[in-house]
């Protein structure tokens, strides 16, 4: 057994990243779309991510500035354009979604590279992906940055402004995991499917 103290014993953002990512799982993927304000689209997978709000509905997801300190396209989009389009990622765009993890250069588009067409997004002027299930429009609550050095992260709360959903998904109480299919980051290259899960009564 090991234990860290981390004022004492400081571990390389390298392996930190390594074990929080190695722990901190199964992690649900937001897959983001946003655009600059010549109106470039960008899209991007990111696995820290989770609900922070119901009332009002907000969204957080945290892209990590890379290995030489800089921001991702989806921050520095959200500076100039305060929207964006969260997706769920789900098995059957798996691939498609992979492939927007790919590094390009700023101002190129990755709907294009995945081969992923455009859709209106009701209440933001940022596009959608035409064939995901389900998409919130949001609206910039705030971001939190955590510093400028490689790895920080930039928290960002993403208020829900307008949702597509698949009506085959949503029947007014519940959605259909079966029909959803919705994937989990695990390290490294693993991914997760939802196949195998229980259910356990909460206490009253």
């Amino acid at each position: 057994m090991s234990d860290y103290l981390m004022d004492e014993e400081p571990l390389s953002s390298g392996v930190i990243y390594r074990l929080l990512s190695g722990s901190v799982c199964p992690r649900p993927i937001a897959w983001v779309s946003t655009q600059d304000k010549q109106g470039n689209a960008n899209l991007a997978p990111f696995s820290f991510f989770n609900v922070a709000s119901v009332n009002p509905p907000v969204l957080a997801f945290s892209p990590l500035r890379n290995g030489s300190g800089e921001l991702k396209d989806t921050v520095r989009n959200l500076y100039e354009v305060a929207e964006c389009v969260v997706h769920v990622g789900s098995e059957g765009l798996i691939e498609a979604l992979n492939t927007t993890s790919a590094s390009l250069p700023p101002g190129e588009d990755e709907f294009t590279l995945a081969g992923l067409d455009k859709a209106e997004m009701t209440g933001v002027s940022v596009p959608r992906i035409a064939s995901a299930p389900i998409a919130f429009g949001c609206k910039l609550y705030d971001m939190i940055r955590f510093g400028d050095q490689p790895l920080a992260g930039t928290l960002v709360l993403a208020q829900v402004v307008s949702i597509h959903i698949d009506d085959t998904l949503w029947d007014g109480r519940h959605v259909d995991m079966d029909l959803l299919k919705p994937i989990g980051r695990l390290a490294g290259s693993d991914y997760i499917r939802i196949s195998d899960r229980f259910a356990i009564e909460r206490p009253a």
